[in-house]
């Protein structure tokens, strides 16, 4: 069984957004490095400038991600990625009201889900197999961390501070919880690291 994961870019104040959704300066470090690289979305492709460590980052995102699970906000908040995500995996969409233009469509990457979050990670599990279940919505997070489901913590810590916005670690019910670096590393703009989420025997 694999891994339950997530994974947000995040100032040094701790907001993954600004309160409109903007995302501001928080993905500038995705221009800041020496290599050319580019992944693909339903509407084209993205095209970055990274550091050495932050392809390494995406190199192994795309090949440990078995499927991704997310909130319908989020998928409405990208066009459902234009059909396709960036790591190209299945994606799994927890929602009261599935979009009817999606459903059943020939080709598409999206399960709904509507029974709620652990209905919805089986399915992401069943899908995903050994590999990575990434959790992209922070509600969801938020409900996977405080049912003590969570396995790691990536957070892309980005040299800047922006005052207000959203929060991956509000709405949390939950006691002490220790966390493992497992991994850090630097680039332009950013520190990616990687904590295991140890769990209470």
């Amino acid at each position: 069984m694999g891994t339950v994961g997530t994974g947000f870019s995040m100032s040094l104040d701790g907001f993954i957004a600004r309160k409109n959704d903007e995302m501001g300066p928080l993905f500038d470090w995705m221009s800041k490095g020496q290599q050319d690289y580019a992944v693909t979305t339903g509407y084209g492709d993205i095209d970055m400038k990274l550091a050495d460590s932050s392809v390494e980052m995406f190199e192994n995102a795309i090949a440990t991600t078995g499927a991704l699970l997310c909130g319908r906000r989020l998928f409405d908040i990208t066009g459902g990625w234009g059909g396709r995500h960036p790591l190209n995996v299945p994606v799994i969409v927890l929602t009261h009201n599935p979009p009817q233009e999606w459903v059943g469509k020939e080709g598409s990457p999206f399960t709904f889900v509507t029974e709620g979050f652990e209905t919805a990670l089986a399915k992401a599990r069943e899908i995903a197999g050994d590999k990575t279940i990434a959790i992209a919505s922070t509600t969801v997070a938020q409900q996977c961390l405080n049912l003590g489901l969570m396995d790691e913590i990536h957070i892309d810590l980005v040299h800047v501070l922006i005052g207000e916005g959203k929060r991956l670690f509000d709405n949390l019910n939950i006691s002490d919880t220790d966390l493992q670096l497992v991994a850090a590393k630097n680039a332009p703009g950013v520190t990616h690291m990687t904590f295991k989420v140890l769990k209470k025997q």
